[in-house]
This record gives structure tokens, sequence and C-alpha cells, in this order.
């Protein structure tokens, strides 16, 4: 199984980016996808997350500001965030949790993406 992240880049204060990461191989399915940051000298935290009954939770930094969509068929997710702030700057990593087969425990087992650098320049 791998995560393929992309769209990260360089933009400035207010703008907008979209994340989107997509997850192949063998896949039974997925429980729930992610998206996570880490920020220089920071710990790995949570931006939003989507359950496959389309519950979300996000960061209480970027409520209001970002959106995550997932689609459990297509096994995607994407991350469109707008009115970006410095402090959003960081390397987001794409985040599942699946289970390669029928007999996998639920909820599956986690998988990350590569890691996608997002900077934000005032």
């Amino acid at each position: 199984v791998q995560l393929q992240a992309s769209g990260g880049g360089l933009v400035q204060t207010g703008g907008s980016l979209r994340l989107s990461c997509a997850a192949s191989g063998s896949i039974f399915s997925v429980n729930d996808m992610g998206w996570y940051r880490q920020a220089p000298g920071k710990q790995r935290e949570l931006v939003a997350g989507i359950i496959s009954s389309g519950d979300t939770d996000y960061a209480d930094s970027v409520k209001g500001r970002c959106t995550i969509s997932g689609d459990f068929a297509a096994n995607t997710v994407d991350l469109q965030m707008n009115s970006l702030k410095t402090e959003d700057t960081g390397v987001y990593y794409c985040h599942a949790r699946i289970r390669r087969t029928r007999w996998s425990n639920l909820p599956g087992y986690d998988y990350w993406g590569q890691g996608t650098q997002v900077t934000v320049s005032s």
C-alpha cells in the first residue's frame, strides 16, 4: 500500500492551496483518512481527518479555513486550505488507516504518505 500526496508549494499569506492524496495497492477498505503537519521544531499534529461515514474533524487552528473531502471508493482525500497563515507552514503528511483484506483487524493499519512542503510567506 502506498499513499501519494501532491499539491504543496509556496504561497503568500491569505492564499490557497489544495492538497491531494491517493492510496493505492492491495486495499480492502479504508477506515479513515487525514492530513497531519509538522512544523520545524514541533511535533506532528492532526490538521483534518475524515472517516468513511463522512464525519470530519479539524484542528481548532484551521477551522473555517480548511475543508477535507474524501472519496472512499477511489481511496482519495483532499484538503482545501484557504486564508493561509505563516503558521500553516510545515510538511503535510497524508495518513490513512487501511484494511488490506477482509480479515484485517479494524480499524486497519496506519499508512503515511511521503510528505509535501507547504510554505506560507508574509
